[in-house]
């Protein structure tokens, strides 16, 4: 009996010392589990998490053909960015994409030296057989080019595992960079003297077509110069009309004091009746209502000319364009101009273990201090 009633009080006994300290025990459950994770945290980032090294370069692209003469950017004064601003984009653009990741997988081996097992599991590509795609998005998180709006440099970082492979992929954008703003800029110089090579070949065949059409007219008409003839005829009837004018003048004076059928009357009769026949034989030859008089001649004759002249300065100005261009081609190389070279790493910046575990554990404390407010709410509702 006794034992019996000692059991009793035994167990009433443990039985309010686990109400009493149940509510305690779940309390500090959620900050226990916290204090783990930030323990993981800080024992992966201070021990396990593998070192990485960066090396930075700072570039800028400058063209060769300055001394061509620019039109004022007023965009480029504000910006401070110099005249460069597209060119150091498609650059940035250039280095951040899959074709330059290929190249530097193909130079380098990236795949093998961001998958090496030796690394942290966190921080490697997990496996050397990853897609493209995944590469890429690793490959993002490793390199990055950066365009100071300020100052207009582009700032371009690279992390590996070794200082030797960080400077090697810096180097390797650095001059990859400099081969694709120059390939670009050939490129457009060799399109542009193609085509105007092209104009100059056209402009000569229609210059040479239309010197060939005045030739033949020429040829058919009988006449080197049409209009040269038509101010021949001009100047012919100009002279017979003169001396019939001094014939008739005669006349009217022989008229006053001798009769119509004298001599002298008749024979300037005669002559001014034998001019006014040349006349209208000369007119005919410049103009008539019907047939294909000297002026029509003269007419077609000017405007094959003018065709001909028109076709002649075209290509002039085409083989002055062509002569432009390929002056233009050779001037346009842009040079990427490095301001502070691919650096060799000697300390390991990333991953940044003190700055990183403290913010875990800022983050892990806020988040068990939310989880416990609302288990406290949850608890007085039940209540």
């Amino acid at each position: 009996m006794i034992r019996k009633f000692r059991n009793g009080r035994v167990a009433k006994t443990w039985a309010r010392n686990r109400k009493k300290w149940s509510p305690p025990l779940k309390r500090n459950l959620i900050f226990s589990i916290a204090l783990v994770a930030f323990a993981l945290s800080a024992f992966y980032w201070l021990a396990l998490a593998s070192d990485r090294y960066v090396s930075t370069a700072h570039v800028i692209i400058q063209r060769t053909d300055v001394a061509g003469g620019q039109g004022m950017d007023f965009s480029s004064l504000l910006g401070g960015s110099g005249g460069n601003r597209a060119d150091q984009l498609l650059l940035r653009d250039h280095l951040l994409s899959i074709d330059m990741l290929k190249k530097l997988d193909t130079r380098l081996n990236l795949r093998a030296h961001y998958s090496d097992s030796h690394h942290d599991l966190l921080s490697r590509m997990w496996s050397v057989d990853n897609s493209i795609e995944h590469f890429y998005s690793y490959y993002l998180s490793r390199v990055s080019v950066e365009f100071d709006d300020y100052t207009g440099v582009l700032i371009i970082k690279a992390q590996g595992y070794n200082a030797k492979m960080a400077q090697a992929i810096t180097a390797l954008l650095v001059q990859e960079g400099e081969l694709f703003m120059n390939e670009i800029a050939h490129s457009l110089g060799k399109t542009q003297v193609e085509f105007l090579e092209k104009q100059v070949i056209t402009m000569n065949e229609r210059s040479i077509k239309a010197r060939q059409a005045v030739l033949s007219y020429q040829n058919k008409q009988g006449l080197v110069s049409p209009q040269a003839a038509a101010e021949n005829i001009v100047g012919i009837v100009a002279k017979l009309e003169a001396q019939r004018t001094e014939l008739e003048t005669q006349r009217s004076a022989l008229q006053s004091y001798l009769v119509q059928d004298h001599s002298s009357i008749i024979q300037l009769n005669q002559q001014i009746e034998a001019i006014n026949k040349q006349l209208a034989q000369e007119q005919a030859k410049l103009t008539s209502p019907t047939g294909k008089p000297l002026n029509r001649t003269v007419e077609e004759f000017q405007r094959l000319e003018m065709q001909a002249a028109f076709a002649q300065d075209v290509y002039k100005v085409a083989l002055v364009a062509l002569e432009k261009g390929h002056i233009e081609a050779t001037r346009m190389i842009k040079k990427v101009s490095v301001i502070q070279a691919p650096s060799q790493p000697e300390y390991p910046l990333e991953p940044r273990r003190y700055y990183n575990t403290l913010v875990f554990m800022l983050v892990i404390m806020l988040m068990a201090g939310v989880a416990q407010l609302l288990a406290a709410i949850i608890r007085d509702h039940k209540d």
